[in-house]
């Protein structure tokens, strides 16, 4: 009798360990799952017949990381305001924004490129903080608020450049670092490096990021605990003015030029990475590593299958896809994690 009972709490240990493994693989897919298959693709297309030449060349690897090196940073830019509750529909705008106002600086008014970077920034943590005044303080509805912000902004660049280029005494130095490379790595891609190495460190290793995602997760229940709720949502729609603003700067780097683009265009590749941020690695919440992922991955497919000969619309096709799967995924992964919780 006794030997039937170890031989059924064996099989009972044996079923619970297996049970264990089983939920621990899952998680790791679960949460690993997009990396997964970014570096899935990045192989596939590294070796198919059609695409593997030119898409594993240095060239190219270097012109994909250059080109998504502005749209991490408006990415980032969202992550703020993202963690506290709200979406930020203006970041986009502010980003036009702020390379019009550096690009205008040097070129109208003859300032050196410290002053004009630092106007912009200026600028963006502006827009940033009177946004946040009308959310947090007025209780306007974020999304009217952020969007019509976006608006306004963009017509404003329109009227000032009257649809043209302003490519006038941009700084050289400012548009080496969006187009020259240190030792192979383009120098954009290191100062989009390092921003995201701030805002990680903001958001992951200060009370500030606690209290952000505290915020988010439960306004009131913060309110209770003694966090200054308004302050805390206020401070996210200005930071995300800053960085914003910082993507601008490099937007002008990158082109060398500010032309009349209103900035929505960088608005939809960014949401999709921060959506896709909160299906991988910190499931349900916004992250910094996700985002990188999320836009790698998005990139990656998109150079991938231009290669191989897919139509010119695929780019756009695929960034709507992507974000609606983001959104869903998302929604669900909330779900998942309150039913675990």
């Amino acid at each position: 009798m006794v030997n039937d009972n170890r031989a059924v709490d064996a099989d009972t240990i044996s079923w619970a360990g297996g049970g264990r493994a089983h939920r621990s693989a899952a998680v790791v897919i679960e949460r690993y799952g997009l990396l997964f298959m970014l570096v899935i693709m990045t192989v596939a297309f590294a070796i198919l017949p059609t695409s593997g030449e030119a898409f594993r060349s240095v060239a190219n690897v270097q012109a994909l990381l250059a080109n998504q090196a502005v749209g991490l940073v408006v990415a980032l830019a969202l992550l703020f305001p993202m963690a506290a509750g709200f979406l930020d529909f203006s970041v986009g705008a502010v980003s036009a924004t702020a390379c019009v106002v550096a690009a205008t600086s040097m070129s109208r008014f003859g300032l050196p490129v410290w002053a004009a970077i630092a106007l912009a920034l200026a600028a963006g943590v502006l827009v940033g903080t009177l946004l946040g005044l009308l959310v947090a303080r007025f209780s306007m509805n974020p999304f009217i608020a952020t969007l019509g912000m976006a608006t306004l902004l963009g017509g404003a660049i329109f009227a000032y450049t009257d649809g043209r280029q302003i490519t006038k005494d941009i700084s050289a130095g400012l548009t080496d670092l969006g187009s020259l490379t240190w030792f192979g790595v383009p120098r954009i891609v290191l100062a989009s490096a390092m921003v995201a190495v701030v805002v990680w460190f903001l958001m992951g290793q200060t009370p500030l990021g606690r209290y952000l995602f505290a915020v988010g997760s439960n306004a009131t229940a913060a309110r209770l605990v003694g966090v200054n709720v308004m302050r805390i949502q206020l401070v996210s729609f200005a930071l995300s003015g800053l960085v914003a603003s910082m993507a601008g700067v490099l937007l002008l780097a990158r082109q060398g030029a500010a032309t009349s683009d209103s900035g929505m265009s960088m608005l939809f590749p960014a949401l999709t990475a921060v959506f896709l941020s909160t299906i991988v690695v910190d499931l349900g919440r916004p992250s910094v590593l996700g985002t990188v992922i999320g836009v790698l991955f998005v990139a990656v497919s998109v150079s991938g299958l231009t290669l191989v000969g897919a139509p010119s619309w695929v780019s756009q096709v695929f960034n709507g896809a992507a974000l609606l799967m983001a959104v869903g995924l998302a929604s669900v992964g909330r779900k998942g994690v309150a039913i675990h919780r």
